[in-house]
């Protein structure tokens, strides 16, 4: 963190319930006040964790997976991923830091970007891919989330809803309220509907943005994302995705709305 966040002095003291409250609001106040202008998304984000941080935590998990899971040995996608990739990065304002290209062994379509650049593709995602253009439109949402400081605000978010459901427990304890463990519990799922997956979602939304940017600063087609999510809408089947509100992902009905309006505010015909 870059300045550690303080509610009570360790040492035993009593308070009473308004004294308690209040102290408690105080520190939540404290942690909320992370919150600094992103000039990339154009809004406000909770950031609790410097730049040289976060990118020190993807390090380590970084090679934390790459001792768990098996480099593919096909060159020739390694080869694709090196092509497309350095004009999205440009794309992006982040050609400064160094950037490390794998592909993984497993037919998972799956792929992600740790800040740092740290760039991890599975061998299955190429095969829901019809082009580099779609190969772009991937690795460019990806960036997205890099250049929108998308993993420190998640992680900021994380620190702060623990925070506030440790000071409501402690209120209702300290209140002699019936139930307080029972309405606590419905407090932590308000914080996880409410707070958490929402914002992941709109994370999504914002890297599908500003992807289909990177992708036309480069010379990519960025009406590729689009063919590229309703390949993949097919590609389910009758496998049915968790309710929108439940799942840290838009469905991919909101994801192509909301492509196709970026799109055609950026002069396209879709």
């Amino acid at each position: 963190m870059d300045a550690p966040i303080r509610f009570l002095d360790q040492k035993p003291i009593e308070l009473n319930r308004r004294q308690l409250v209040k102290g408690l609001a105080a520190g939540y106040i404290v942690a909320l006040s992370g919150c600094v202008q992103n000039p990339t998304l154009g809004r406000q984000q909770l950031l609790l964790v410097s730049e040289a941080q976060i990118t020190q935590l993807s390090a380590s998990a970084w090679n934390q997976i790459r001792k768990e899971q098996k480099v593919s040995k096909n060159n020739s996608l390694k080869r694709r991923l090196e092509k497309v990739g350095p004009p999205l990065v440009t794309a992006a304002g982040l050609q400064r830091q160094p950037w490390e290209y794998t592909v993984f062994q497993g037919e998972e379509a799956n792929a992600f970007v740790l800040p740092g650049g740290k760039v991890g593709f599975y061998e299955g995602i190429f095969k829901r891919m019809e082009n580099d253009d779609q190969l772009a439109t991937v690795l460019g949402h990806e960036i997205g989330h890099v250049a929108a400081r998308h993993s420190a605000e998640r992680y900021s978010q994380q620190v702060a809803a623990g925070v506030g459901m440790q000071a409501a427990q402690v209120a209702l304890q300290a209140g002699d309220v019936g139930g307080a463990g029972t309405i606590a519990a419905v407090l932590g799922a308000g914080v996880q509907f409410g707070i958490l997956l929402p914002y992941s979602r709109t994370h999504e939304l914002e890297a599908d943005r500003l992807g289909v940017v990177y992708m036309q600063k480069s010379g990519f087609d960025p009406r590729q994302s689009l063919r590229f999510w309703q390949n993949m809408t097919a590609q389910r089947g009758s496998k049915a995705p968790p309710p929108e509100f439940m799942s840290t992902h838009p469905s991919d009905q909101t994801r192509i709305a909301a492509l196709t309006q970026q799109l055609r505010q950026m002069g396209y015909q879709v």
